[in-house]
């Protein structure tokens, strides 16, 4: 009886959270249910606390949405920061930067990236945070044509569908990556890059249709 006593008090109580742990496992009720599912009770039964223990951190679910959004496109938007601010490099190896760091991006902003990219623009948060990320492409894409002008990589594929390519493969770690199971970032980065830069040929055999 007592302890039915202490759940309930603690429960009631101000919240024991940190904001950043908060919004954190809210992200992650977002991602587990979907975001328009999720209520402010399914993410107070998350928490273990009331609802109005959560407004002591947020004004509303959207606040918590924004934030969300807001770090994983920034997390994001830094990456072609630094890329398109390299110095003695060439082009194709500002895109590979892209690749390589865009990965590392998405694994250590995991929840948030994930959520970024179930978004259905169906609020004006969600639709600005869409044309942000559309922005990301459009960045990639004048790097891989700034490549192919230098004819650094191959040029018979538009510099939109490889960028879209490159974003496909490694969005895709959203639907499988499991952080908790400790695989290597780096060994990941590498694969993709390996993978987008020389696709599935052997490089050990001799290829068929040179000869």
């Amino acid at each position: 009886m007592a302890n039915q006593s202490h759940t309930a008090s603690t429960k009631r109580g101000r919240p024991g959270y940190e904001r950043e742990e908060l919004l954190s496992i809210c992200v992650r009720a977002f991602n587990e249910y979907g975001y328009e599912a999720t209520s402010m009770g399914v993410l107070a039964d998350a928490l273990g606390i009331t609802k109005s223990a959560i407004y002591h951190h947020v004004k509303s679910k959207e606040e918590i949405l924004e934030y969300a959004l807001n770090r994983a496109l920034v997390s994001l938007e830094e990456v072609f920061d630094a890329a398109e601010s390299l110095e003695d490099s060439n082009p194709a190896e500002a895109v590979e930067f892209v690749t390589r760091q865009t990965v590392y991006a998405l694994v250590e902003q995991f929840d948030n990236v994930t959520l970024l990219l179930r978004l259905r623009g169906n609020s004006q948060v969600e639709t600005e945070a869409l044309e942000r990320r559309r922005e990301l492409t459009n960045r990639l894409s004048a790097l891989v044509k700034t490549a192919q002008e230098a004819k650094e990589i191959r040029q018979d594929i538009s510099d939109r569908t490889i960028a879209r390519l490159i974003f496909g493969m490694i969005n895709s770690l959203a639907t499988w990556y499991r952080p908790e199971r400790g695989e290597n970032v780096e060994k990941l980065a590498d694969a993709v890059v390996q993978m987008a830069f020389d696709g599935m040929a052997d490089s050990t055999a001799t290829s068929t249709t040179a000869r």
